[in-house]
């Protein structure tokens, strides 16, 4: 068996991973011991070494392999996401972990601090990249080249989130087969995030217009949102690097695409009308909007299962105690947005604006936005006998489920590309898809023609597919008719700047902090919050845009969490 090293056997972790997808390969070889297996030098490995994978069945079981090695970081990549964030906070009822990650005290023995389930993934990938024959065609066409796209899209996703979670980390391209290769891989040089979307940008560009693999329904779900779309990580990518123009470019063109554009969503959370605020109607959902996701099992005798509903929601498996919820921050978040109505006059040609009282609500969640009071509901589930094995509230948040973790949908990849248009020095027109929605007459309405110009094609919409009745400010998804909202404006200087530019300069950071308290809005919960708050302080290089939300995040000022977090060192996790 592989030695430990440092008295953890996360080396063992770290290449035993791509046994997995050999497994899935090679039925003769399935009574080979996992001792065996895991020697250095068994015959297995030796063997493989020298193997190309050039079957269909080969290429498809190796791609689900590498999904189910995903699915045992899925629900880390959103509990890492929201519980360093400002949004989320452990319970009483939480397991000492979670309070852990949530205070930053960061420990090696950490049941979510497992660096070696990342690279199983990689070096999963790492094994197919090497090993797929991308050469072979059938009927004149490549017949592994999408699988093959699609194994390069979840390597650098895997190593984005890899980053976002422990800062430096060894860059390895290459399968580790044996305890010797993975020390010397472990122990190279480390690279930060900018380096790894610097190097994935370059890996992933030639691969854009390969289409996604078609493996049809798998265990009753579509295989087809198995699969990230290339052109929306590359925007990641780019926006993380700090290349904005390509990353403003790759949303659009994965949004606008010609044979599948992705349109705003138009479902959402309102009240009726100002006289009507006891229940608000048309339940606002992320689920229909969904592009890409991580399949969970549903028993754990087939597989991996999501344990995410458990942490955030009252079931009986857990006697209701669920272990986070929103913090004081996230309600003050909500709670402080304007909502805003336009009710029809009678006879008259213009509407009346109304702007929502914030008092006298039957839950507190209705003030202001009503995005959170749509996915987040506490209950009292009345008068409990002290000795009760069962919590006297429940808890439910809608956004969780146990058969998916999503990673990409429509709103939030509006949302990073109107990040991305305004630090490439285009406010207006970021504003307008908070406000207005995006499209050419939202443009030409909304935007002064030097932007539009100097944007070109960044900005470029079909108006036979993006039409103004079809659009919608994403504000408005949970904050009524924003586009007649007084208080909700693009931001300007109280006096006259020297030039354009300045002005331009002045809006930006204003915008910025617009678009990530949107982003708070919509992806709350859905294991965002933390990396958004990274990547501005990163980009602005100061440590307070991060640590000053999160030492708030229960009402008042923690200064020592605050001090800690001044320090970008004490951000991530530790790694053996």
């Amino acid at each position: 068996m592989i030695t430990k090293i440092n008295n953890k056997n996360w080396v063992r972790n770290f290449i035993s991973g791509v046994f997995y997808l050999l497994l899935l390969s090679f039925s003769p070889l399935l009574l080979t011991s996992c001792e065996d297996m895991l020697k250095p030098e068994s015959d297995l490995v030796e063997f493989e070494e020298d193997h190309t994978l050039n079957h269909a069945t080969d290429s498809v079981y190796s791609v689900m392999g590498i999904i189910n090695k995903m699915q045992i970081i899925a629900d880390r990549v959103v509990l890492l996401g929201e519980v360093r964030g400002d949004l989320v906070v452990p319970t009483d009822a939480a397991n000492n972990d979670l309070k852990h990650l949530s205070a930053f005290d960061f420990k090696e023995s950490n049941r979510y601090n497992q660096i070696s389930d990342y690279y199983a993934v990689i070096n999963n990938c790492n094994f197919y990249l090497a090993h797929v024959d991308t050469a072979m065609q059938r009927r004149g066409r490549n017949l592994f080249m999408r699988e093959y796209a699609a194994v390069k899209s979840y390597r650098a996703w895997t190593y984005l989130q890899l980053a976002q979670a422990y800062g430096e980390v060894p860059l390895i391209l290459t399968p580790l087969m044996t305890e010797k290769e993975a020390r010397e891989a472990m122990n190279q040089p480390r690279v930060g995030i900018k380096a790894i979307c610097d190097t994935f940008i370059d890996d992933l560009t030639p691969y854009v217009g390969v289409n996604l693999p078609e493996f049809g329904p798998v265990n009753g779900m579509s295989s087809d949102y198995f699969f990230i779309p290339m052109r929306a990580l590359l925007g990641d990518l780019c926006l993380w690097a700090g290349r904005y123009q390509e990353a403003a470019r790759w949303y659009h063109d994965y949004l606008t695409d010609r044979y599948e554009p992705v349109k705003m969503n138009l479902q959402r959370t309102s009240w009726p009308n100002s006289s009507q605020l006891v229940t608000p109607n048309d339940r606002y959902t992320t689920s229909g909007e969904v592009i890409t996701y991580i399949p969970m099992e549903a028993r754990v005798f087939d597989g991996v299962i999501s344990n995410l509903p458990n942490l955030f929601n009252s079931t009986t498996e857990n006697n209701y105690f669920y272990e986070l919820t929103a913090s004081s921050a996230m309600s003050k978040i909500s709670a402080d947005q304007i909502y805003c109505l336009e009710n029809d006059i009678p006879g008259a040609t213009t509407k009346d604006t109304v702007y929502v009282a914030r008092t006298g609500f039957n839950r507190s969640e209705y003030v202001g936005d009503l995005r959170f009071a749509s996915n987040f509901t506490l209950r009292s589930y009345g008068t409990q006998n002290e000795y009760s094995e069962y919590n006297s509230y429940t808890q439910n948040v809608s956004k969780i489920t146990s058969s998916r973790i999503p990673l990409y949908r429509a709103t939030m990849i509006y949302l990073r590309y109107a990040e991305a248009l305004n630090r490439a020095g285009y406010p207006q027109t970021a504003f307008a898809i908070l406000k207005y929605g995006i499209c050419d007459e939202v443009l030409q309405n909304r935007v002064d023609a030097e932007e539009i110009k100097a944007a070109g094609e960044l900005v470029t919409f079909d108006s036979n597919v993006f039409r103004l009745e079809e659009v919608l400010g994403i504000h408005s998804l949970g904050s009524g008719d924003s586009h007649a909202n007084a208080y909700y404006e693009l931001p300007q200087p109280e006096n006259a700047l020297a030039n354009r530019q300045d002005t331009v300069n002045y809006q930006i950071p204003l915008v910025e902090d617009m678009i990530i308290t949107e982003m708070a809005l919509e992806g709350a919960f859905e294991g965002y919050r933390f990396n958004d708050l990274m990547r501005v302080a990163l980009r602005r290089g100061d440590s307070s845009y991060l640590a000053a939300p999160i030492a708030r995040r229960n009402g008042e000022s923690d200064n020592g969490l605050y001090q800690l977090l001044m320090d970008p060192k004490n951000w991530y996790l530790p790694q053996p």
